[in-house]
C-alpha cells in the first residue's frame, strides 16, 4: 500500500464527508493504492455512524472508535499501530489541512529519504490566542530539543512507516513526535510549507490547558530520551552538587568556629543552608539508585534501535 492517511477526530461529523471526497479525489488522480483510518477519539455527535457509513461506501476507508475521549495522542498511537502504508500521512479532520498536499509530501519521504516531514502553516487562519501561545511553544521546543523546524504542532505530517512503527505518542506527545523519532534514531526531518484553511465547520478543541501541558511534555521526553536508560547520570550529577555545596559551607563554618573563633555557627542562616544542601544531595543521590533499580529491572531495558544489519538471520528489534 502507498500511503495510509491517520485521522484523528472528535466531534467533526460535518467535515467527514467532504474530506473523504477530496482524499479520494487526489488518490485516484495519482493511481495511489491507499487507506483512509479515522481514529473516533469518543465523538458524542454523529462522527462515528458517519464514519461506518463511509467505511460501507468505500472499502479504502477504516475507523476505529475509543469508548471514551483519550486525547490526540491516544489516538494517533493507535492509528500508528494499525496503518499499513509506506508513507504514512496525518492530518486534522477540520479541512484546516488540504489533502492536495499529500503528494509532495509522498515526494519528500520517498524520493529525497526524508524519515518525516512536518507541514508549516507560514500562513495561518486561527485566532491569536492560539497563535501566539504556538510560537512560544515552537521557539521552546527549538531551543531544548536541537530540531529547527518552524511548526512543531501542525498536525500535516508525512512519514516513513519504520518510524510511526518505532514510536510510542502517549499523554500530549504528539506535538513532539519529530522529537521522540530524533531520540529513535530517526535524523532526517524535514519541512514543508503547506497550506492553512479558515475551519469550515465545528469549533476549535484548542484550550489552554493543553498549552501548558505542552511543555511539561517537553519536559519530560528531554528527560526521558536523555536519562531514561540512565538515571544515576542526572540524580548523581545533581545530588553530587547539592552535597558538595553543603559540605563546602560546613568546612567553612568550621574553619570559622575553630581558627578565626567565630561561635554561635548554628544561629546563622548559612548554617541551615549547608545541612538543607546536603540532605537534598543525599535524597537526589537516593532517586539516583532507586531509578537505576527500575530502568535495570525494566522488560526493555536491552533493547534498541537497529536499522540495518550485513547478516539476514532475524534480529531482534530490527524492523
Amino acid at each position: 500500500m502507498d500511503i495510509s492517511v491517520v485521522i484523528p477526530l472528535l466531534n467533526e461529523e460535518e467535515s467527514l464527508p467532504e474530506l473523504v471526497s477530496w482524499i479520494s479525489k487526489v488518490m485516484d488522480e495519482h493511481k495511489y493504492s491507499y487507506e483512509v483510518l479515522f481514529i473516533d477519539d469518543g465523538s458524542t455527535d454523529g462522527s462515528w455512524k458517519l464514519i461506518e457509513d463511509l467505511s460501507a461506501q468505500n472499502s479504502s476507508v477504516r475507523g476505529i472508535r475509543f469508548r471514551r475521549n483519550y486525547g490526540k495522542s491516544a489516538a494517533l498511537n493507535v492509528g500508528f499501530e494499525n496503518c499499513r502504508g509506506d508513507v504514512v500521512i496525518t492530518m486534522d479532520a477540520d479541512l484546516q489541512d488540504s489533502p492536495d498536499e499529500i503528494p509532495d509530501l509522498r515526494k519528500m519521504i520517498i524520493e529525497d529519504g526524508f524519515d518525516i516531514v512536518s507541514g508549516w502553516k507560514k500562513k495561518r487562519y486561527d485566532p491569536i490566542t492560539k497563535t501566539i501561545p504556538t510560537k512560544i511553544y515552537n521557539w521552546a521546543t527549538r531551543k531544548m530539543s536541537g530540531i529547527y523546524l518552524h511548526d512543531f504542532n501542525c498536525g500535516l505530517k508525512a512519514y516513513r512507516n519504520e518510524v510511526v512503527k518505532n514510536i510510542e505518542v502517549y499523554g500530549e506527545m504528539h506535538r513532539y513526535i519529530p522529537v521522540i523519532a530524533k531520540w529513535q534514531g530517526f535524523r532526517n526531518i524535514g519541512e514543508k510549507v503547506v497550506e492553512h484553511r479558515a475551519r469550515k465547520y465545528g469549533v476549535t478543541k484548542f484550550g489552554i490547558s493543553r498549552f501548558i501541558n505542552g511543555f511539561l511534555d517537553l519536559l519530560s521526553i528531554f528527560f526521558v530520551g536523555k536519562f531514561g536508560k540512565r538515571p544515576m547520570h542526572f540524580f548523581g550529577t545533581l545530588g553530587s552538587l547539592f552535597f558538595f555545596v553543603g559540605l563546602a559551607i560546613g568546612g567553612y563554618l568550621t574553619l570559622a568556629k575553630y581558627i578565626w573563633q567565630e561561635y554561635k555557627m548554628t544561629e546563622r542562616p548559612l548554617f541551615f543552608l549547608g545541612i538543607l544542601c546536603m540532605i537534598i544531595g543525599v535524597q537526589l543521590f537516593t532517586a539516583g539508585f532507586l531509578g537505576e533499580l527500575v530502568s535495570r529491572s525494566a522488560h526493555n531495558r536491552n533493547t534498541y534501535q537497529i536499522s540495518e544489519a550485513t547478516f539476514t538471520q532475524e534480529i531482534e528489534g530490527l524492523q
